[in-house]
């Protein structure tokens, strides 16, 4: 952000603001979603937009997630760019069949010649209390979808510029974010800016272990090296941004330098993305690695209602703890 003045903002007005210039930009950018328009959202991510370019870019859609993403699918095919909101990832169950066999499979079934520029924005995690079928972490399952690209933004800063550039890219992106993350604030230029997908971002040079973290659990490694810090260890973040396609140069640069790496991801080990970045760590870190990489991800489980629904997820004193096993 040199030489740019900058504003501090949460994540949820990154989103809002991203949104409108893009709608500003190109006209071929319009909402779809349930209670985007009138109530503006959930967390108000939307609030205003309607009023400021009418009903016919900002569609309040019926409670039909398979419907909303279809006419999005077809409406991308025929040149428009739309922005899909699906309320809770939970719900996208419902919508996998046009976002699978459809929005991801045009561009090869039509040798290239039909592109499917849609972005499906969604929300999923931990912090609210919204039960178990409002908090899942199942970004696991799209990392395994050729044609799909997933994003997965831990800052205003990341939020704003990544929307941006998933708007303007002609696949199919899903955009995950997380109920936790709307009301935190960062900086982000005053001036027009894109983060470009497929880049890692080091969110805290150091030395002696690398914590690769994705979403919410960039900032619980966070806390986690600051407290660390204190007893002389000195933690790399590495925030991958982008689920895929992975940028696997900044995650083995960064173990080749430490030697030693833990992955956090909310949600479950079993089959998933950790497992993803372990793996290309191990294979292209080998000979550096001073220990086998640790995982330390959510309990494969039903989300439990209420306060202790943070207990089956990660939290810095996991990530305290794995860091010292990997360091004995």
């Amino acid at each position: 952000m040199t030489g740019s003045k900058v504003k501090r903002i949460t994540y949820c007005d990154a989103i809002r603001e991203a949104l409108r210039e893009e709608m500003k930009r190109d006209e071929a950018v319009y909402l779809i979603g349930e209670d985007i328009g009138r109530w503006g959202n959930l967390f108000g991510a939307t609030k205003g937009l309607l009023q400021e370019f009418g009903p016919e870019r900002v569609k309040d859609a019926p409670i039909s997630e398979a419907a909303i993403a279809g006419c999005a699918v077809g409406s991308a095919v025929m040149g428009m760019r739309p922005v899909v909101e699906i309320m809770y990832i939970d719900f996208i169950t419902i919508a996998m069949d046009q976002i699978i066999n459809h929005a991801c499979k045009y561009h090869q079934l039509s040798c290239g010649t039909v592109n499917v520029p849609v972005v499906f924005r969604t929300q999923g995690g931990v912090g609210m209390r919204n039960s178990s079928q409002h908090s899942q972490s199942l970004e696991n399952w799209f990392v395994n979808v050729p044609g799909l690209i997933v994003v997965m933004p831990s800052t205003p800063y990341d939020m704003k510029g990544l929307l941006k550039s998933s708007i303007r890219n002609n696949n199919p992106v899903i955009i995950i974010e997380h109920k936790s993350l709307y009301f935190t604030k960062g900086d982000v230029p005053e001036d027009e800016y894109v983060v470009p997908i497929g880049v890692a971002d080091i969110k805290r040079e150091g030395t002696d272990v690398t914590i690769i973290a994705t979403s919410w659990m960039v900032l619980h490694a966070l806390e986690a090296a600051e407290k660390l810090a204190k007893e002389g260890i000195s933690c790399e973040i590495v925030d991958p941004r982008t689920l895929w396609p992975l940028d696997k140069e900044t995650l083995v640069n960064s173990v080749s330098k430490t030697r030693h790496c833990v992955v956090v991801t909310e949600a479950p080990a079993e089959g998933g993305w950790s497992s993803e970045a372990a793996t290309v760590v191990t294979e292209k870190c080998s000979g550096d690695l001073k220990k086998p990489v640790k995982r330390i991800c959510g309990m494969r489980t039903g989300i439990p209602y209420g306060k202790i629904e943070k207990s089956v997820v990660p939290n810095d004193e996991w990530i305290i703890a794995g860091v010292r096993e990997v360091l004995e």
